[in-house]
């Protein structure tokens, strides 16, 4: 039923994709002037099953019905390829139902496929049999309870409990898991899609956006500019729109809207002082669009339409440089990507180091530093972790991730190690050269997927040898831990919360410290520094003063939240539980609760890994897939 109402729809939403036209535009009038062909570089996406290197696409035109009775999208992915010799177009599936395949655009004609065996990992192969003149490949499918992107909420799961909500997450290599798609970095495209939503609820994707719901609940989507898999990316729900400038605004449930506008007031800030760094904004709108507790990310880049959770709306707007991280992703990320997974670094850590360029220009240089001091922070705890894994390498910012999930390098390896080369290398040839340097990156590679080695090939041709500077990029990059010349940060401010911490933890009263003391006398990051610092073996009657007069465990923000949780862990102090198992069941964003988890399951105490796989099982099916195979694997 689903999939003839799809080719009734496709009758009449069929434009002038059947004409192949020489000049600025493609086919689907896509303006390709000031964009690069994406260079398929020597290099192999061991994630993907796809044969990009022979045939790819070139533009996806997607037939969407979201039905939330049965939990499924059918759907009609319409690919447009790239000139070729092959006999064959390979595509990356994982959890979807493909009901036929057929070539051509107006007579379409039903061809043969094979499914490849399934992958733990990477789905399966689908393999489509072509000829030298196929132009045009139609994928039939469904999605199906295996499908790992999408997550499917019930109205009491939001939070005007009126109408149910969906979205989509696909970094790494989950897409495959709602479109059958080349799902590789190492291919962008250009995508637009036709979307038919119940009644009640609009549609939203990573592409030019409605502002208000319309009568027929079709919705139309262009992005013109050229993208990798991972960033198509959709949310449907019951959202009204806030502007908070000329080029951004808010989509939220409108219980959330005022709290929004608050939060995210400096938007238009952010966006100016990005642009003035590193070069004009390449998107044209910047929103964001508030999600569900479920969301396992506190946000994610999706162009035109960053995906946040909810815990960013802290009152205090103390993660906004959350907002400012998604930002930089425009640059370093979405307009420079990752050619592989094993080189997500230049994703992340060229993010985080324009994220901390950003909170500098805006807040000052002090706040910036503290932020990155709690970063730094989060660093050193990864490094020791990493050194003791089965995996010590990990801690290398190039990867080698054959035969693992690519979530596996999702790490502050990626991140903050990646952040710090930059700030190493900033301080080696001066904030001047670099910007320079970046800007021009930026321009070279822009709608490129690149590796580390282009990068290195770039920093030596480009910066080092021309201005006669010596640094140890190599070492950076293909060397464990952190190089004895890494840039070095302090914070008086933090650290004066540490020496109370340490006080704390040397006997100490907590009287002395804190005399006349609310929560809102310090920032949270000065209480993350504090929180961190205290010992599993601080007094529980310390503990429960602390909790008494600052009610962390019920009014702190998210982030101070799980720290504290995760020293009464430590700690054995079970006074919390009752709040902390509100937390973990509320709260599905995985950096949030994956520590409280682990925190639990290191403990001596059988009781704490009861009270862990108990409050799991009531807590998992309000997780996205993604956390949810986390804290499995933590709990067991």
């Amino acid at each position: 039923m689903r999939v003839s109402y799809l080719i009734f729809i496709a009758s009449i939403l069929i434009t002038s994709s059947c004409t192949t036209k020489k000049s600025n535009k493609d086919s689907h009038g896509q303006d390709n002037t000031d964009q690069k062909e994406s260079k398929l570089i020597l290099a192999k996406d061991v994630h993907s099953y796809a044969n990009i290197e022979d045939i790819r696409t070139k533009h996806l035109h997607l037939e969407l019905d979201v039905n939330f009775e049965n939990k499924k999208i059918y759907g009609i992915a319409r690919h447009e390829m790239s000139d070729h010799n092959v006999n064959q177009a390979i595509f990356d599936i994982k959890g979807l139902e493909i009901i036929k395949i057929t070539t051509g655009i107006k007579n379409e004609n039903n061809v043969d496929f094979t499914i490849g065996e399934y992958s733990e990992q990477m789905g399966r192969a689908l393999n489509v049999a072509i000829n030298n003149d196929t132009k045009f490949i139609n994928i039939y499918y469904q999605t199906t309870e295996k499908t790992e992107a999408l997550d499917w909420l019930a109205p009491e799961q939001t939070t005007g409990k009126q109408h149910p909500y969906l979205y989509t997450q696909g970094q790494a290599i989950l897409t495959r898991s709602w479109i059958p798609l080349q799902d590789s970095p190492l291919n962008r495209i250009t995508y637009s899609a036709d979307v038919k939503v119940p009644q009640g609820v609009i549609a939203l994707m990573s592409a030019k956006n409605p502002r208000e719901r319309n009568d027929d609940n079709l919705y139309h989507f262009e992005m013109k500019q050229r993208i990798p898999s991972y960033l198509i990316a959709l949310a449907v729900g019951d959202m009204v729109y806030s502007s908070l400038g000329d080029n951004c605004g808010v989509y939220s449930e409108k219980e959330l809207a005022e709290d929004c506008i608050y939060e995210f007031t400096d938007l238009p800030k952010m966006i100016a002082a990005a642009s003035a760094i590193y070069g004009e904004y390449q998107w044209d709108q910047y929103d964001i669009v508030m999600l569900p507790y479920s969301f396992p990310f506190g946000g994610m880049e999706n162009p035109r339409l960053t995906f946040a959770n909810p815990t960013l709306l802290t009152g205090d707007r103390s993660s906004t440089s959350v907002i400012a991280h998604e930002l930089a992703h425009s640059w370093s990320g979405n307009l420079v990507t990752n050619a592989t997974w094993d080189d997500f670094w230049l994703n992340e850590g060229f993010t985080v180091y324009f994220e901390n360029r950003i909170m500098e220009a805006l807040y000052g240089k002090e706040e910036a530093d503290i932020l990155a001091t709690i970063e730094y922070q989060d660093l050193l705890a990864s490094i020791e972790t990493i050194e003791n894994s089965e995996h010590p390498e990990d801690s290398h910012l190039k990867l080698h991730l054959d035969g693992r999930a690519p979530d596996d390098g999702m790490t502050d390896i990626a991140y903050v190690k990646g952040a710090f080369f930059l700030r190493t290398l900033e301080q080696a040839a001066g904030r001047e050269l670099l910007d320079e340097f970046l800007n021009n990156y930026f321009v070279k590679h822009s709608f490129q997927s690149i590796t580390t080695e282009d990068f290195l090939s770039d920093l030596k041709k480009d910066l080092l040898e021309p201005h006669n500077i010596e640094f140890n990029a190599e070492e950076w990059i293909y060397q464990p831990g952190m190089p004895e010349n890494h840039a070095e940060i302090t914070s008086p401010r933090l650290n004066k919360m540490i020496q109370l911490a340490n006080d704390l933890n040397e006997g100490g009263k907590i009287d002395k410290a804190f005399e006349n003391k609310t929560r809102g006398d310090f920032t949270t990051q000065e209480w993350l520094a504090f929180v961190r610092t205290l010992n599993s073996s601080t007094p529980h009657s310390v503990m429960l003063a602390l909790n008494n007069q600052f009610k962390f465990s019920i009014e702190g923000n998210s982030i101070l939240k799980s720290d504290w949780f995760k020293l009464c862990a430590r700690a054995g102090f079970r006074d919390v539980q009752d709040d902390m198992q509100a937390f973990l069941v509320k709260i599905g964003r995985r950096w949030l609760v994956e520590g409280v988890y682990q925190e639990l399951m290191n403990s001596n105490s059988k009781s704490d890994h009861l009270f862990a796989r108990e409050t799991f099982k009531k807590a998992s099916s309000s997780y996205h897939f993604v956390t949810r195979t986390t804290i499995a694997e933590i709990v067991k």
